[in-house]
């Protein structure tokens, strides 16, 4: 399972959100080169950039930081918020950007979303938010009458690459992932989750690695890392790809599931 670094913009500076409001922010690293260098250095084979202001204003905003993270480390990159049009998508294509997160599009223009996926391929995913799970759009401002799940179903249709879902009410609090949610979403869909919001311990890893078999074969960690409450280092070491079979023979996976 990767575990996937995430370093969120807003105004040029690495911050954390609380449950996705824009009021609650707390800055982490006035320079989020320095932040990618370190996940890079640790050992993180992918990186998840959120473009908050670009999520807010419905364009990219925080391009200069995009690119220059792009231009300092060697992983891939995906990178979300704020792209709603395809010039906007090949912008960041034009980066050396590996995926492109389509979050607000998905529900408002599907058909764009086809298209890019047809001119794309394996390069788009569905960030998929959600509040009591029905879908948030425009940097999670406003919440639709879409449910998740249906949502993902249809982007698999359309092409999706991989799905992106984060549970808002636990995203930035530390309190745990949606395993429920994640394990309903998973069990519709046969292109890869990739579960976000909430991980605050390697024991919420391992209750996720429980769910990779069922197809929830990464996680987003945000604030854990930057709190110290998790070490990238020791996550990769527990769940990271390859590392299966570092996991102790008798570990009792019903205990998370």
């Amino acid at each position: 399972m990767d575990v996937i670094p995430a370093i969120d913009l807003l105004e040029g500076r690495c911050v954390r959100l609380y449950q996705g409001d824009y009021e609650r922010s707390q800055v982490f690293n006035e320079n989020p080169v320095d932040v990618a260098k370190q996940w890079a250095d640790e050992g993180a084979t992918r990186l998840h950039i959120v473009d908050l202001d670009g999520a807010k204003a419905g364009k990219i905003v925080n391009l200069a930081a995009i690119e220059a993270i792009a231009q300092a480390v060697s992983v891939p990159i995906e990178v979300g918020g704020g792209l709603r049009d395809r010039a906007s998508v090949q912008q960041v294509f034009n980066l050396g950007v590996r995926w492109a997160i389509l979050g607000t599009i998905a529900v408002e223009q599907p058909q764009l979303v086809q298209t890019l996926c047809q001119e794309f391929p394996e390069q788009i995913i569905i960030g998929i938010d959600a509040r009591n799970g029905l879908v948030a759009t425009r940097g999670w401002l406003e919440t639709s009458e879409v449910a998740a799940t249906q949502l993902a179903v249809q982007m698999q249709e359309l092409g999706a690459a991989a799905i992106i879902y984060t549970d808002i009410h636990r995203d930035g609090t530390l309190t745990g992932p949606n395993l429920d949610a994640l394990r309903e979403l998973a069990a519709a869909i046969s292109i890869p989750v990739i579960a976000s919001g909430g991980v605050s311990s390697v024991t919420d890893l391992l209750s996720l690695l429980a769910l990779e078999p069922q197809g929830v074969t990464g996680v987003i960690v945000g604030r854990a890392l930057y709190t110290g409450d998790i070490s990238l280092k020791e996550a990769l070491q527990a769940i990271g790809p390859g590392r299966i079979q570092d996991i102790p023979p008798n570990l009792d996976f019903s205990t998370f599931a």
